[in-house]
């Protein structure tokens, strides 16, 4: 009876290593894009065999007015979000590359809120937003008025951003925060003998070096803006006016409350696209190339 080498060995550890990764990939990446590029040229609604129909769901998104106002919705919450996340989050990181002392107790109390779970706290900031909640109870006292937070279309929007702002200013403001350690120290002190103030070499030297971090954290805010789900759906259900509708609570009411996946999914594959293409403009118009040399 013949040992097995080391070497043998190996290469069976390696074969079934492998061999279980593919099957990993087979079973829950491959089979559902499969089935999902099934679902986009048919119809089915849950139950029998998809019909297939071609480009009809495609050809139906185009039509779709509910679509296109999700469209301008999600633009509407790109256009609050963005700046909100990066401003916050660069001063976060700025704030953070001053601190000297309780430094990681008070990253690890933002990072918090980044694994808190989206139901407890989307239900905490309805409460405080409420109309006989907190905030406008000081509101009322000090201007004698209150403030329609989940009621007013834009207010509702503005309202969910400082939510997910509030979310994820810590995690983002940690990758800022590592771009600014990355950047040479001698690079500030040459400014300064050169004569260069704080205004200048902050506008001259850190946010070009920091480029690769801040296009880092707006391409993961676009991403995440195409996929708000849960704070809308829990506070405002999509309203006021369907103002606040993202992606994919409109693709979970087609799929569920509809009964038609196969549209819901069209949905999902064109919106992809269209986080794709938003991103992909993005990079080509503000990415730079950065050297410390």
């Amino acid at each position: 009876m013949t040992v097995p080498s080391l070497r043998s060995k190996d290469k069976i550890f390696a074969t079934g290593v492998i061999c279980t990764y593919f099957g990993y990939t087979a079973v829950f990446w491959g089979y559902p894009f499969v089935w999902m590029v099934m679902l986009a040229f048919s119809k089915w609604n849950f139950f029998g065999k998809p019909k297939i129909t071609g480009f009809a769901n495609f050809v139906r998104i185009f039509q779709d007015s509910t679509f296109l106002r999700i469209v301008l919705n999600t633009l509407n919450f790109l256009a609050y979000l963005v700046p909100m996340v990066l401003i916050s989050s660069l001063l976060f990181a700025l704030a953070l590359n001053k601190i000297k002392y309780f430094k990681t107790f008070i990253v690890l109390s933002f990072l918090v809120a980044n694994v808190s779970s989206g139901v407890a706290y989307s239900i905490t900031f309805s409460n405080l937003f409420s109309v006989n909640g907190p905030i406008n109870r000081l509101v009322y006292l000090v201007f004698g008025k209150t403030i329609p937070w989940f009621s007013d279309p834009q207010l509702a929007i503005f309202s969910i951003c400082l939510m997910i702002c509030w979310k994820f200013i810590g995690y983002y403001g940690l990758i800022l925060y590592a771009g600014l350690q990355a950047i040479p120290k001698n690079l500030f002190e040459a400014a300064q003998l050169d004569g260069a103030n704080r205004r200048t070499i902050f506008w001259r030297i850190t946010l070009p070096l920091i480029n690769p971090s801040l296009i880092t954290v707006l391409v993961l805010v676009i991403t995440l803006t195409f996929g708000i789900f849960t704070e809308p759906y829990m506070i405002t259900g999509g309203g006021p006016m369907q103002k606040t509708t993202t992606f994919l609570i409109y693709m979970y009411d087609t799929a569920f409350r509809r009964i038609n996946p196969s549209y819901a999914t069209t949905v999902a594959i064109v919106t992809a696209f269209m986080s794709y293409g938003i991103v992909m403009l993005i990079r080509r118009i503000f990415e730079r190339e950065v050297s410390f040399q």
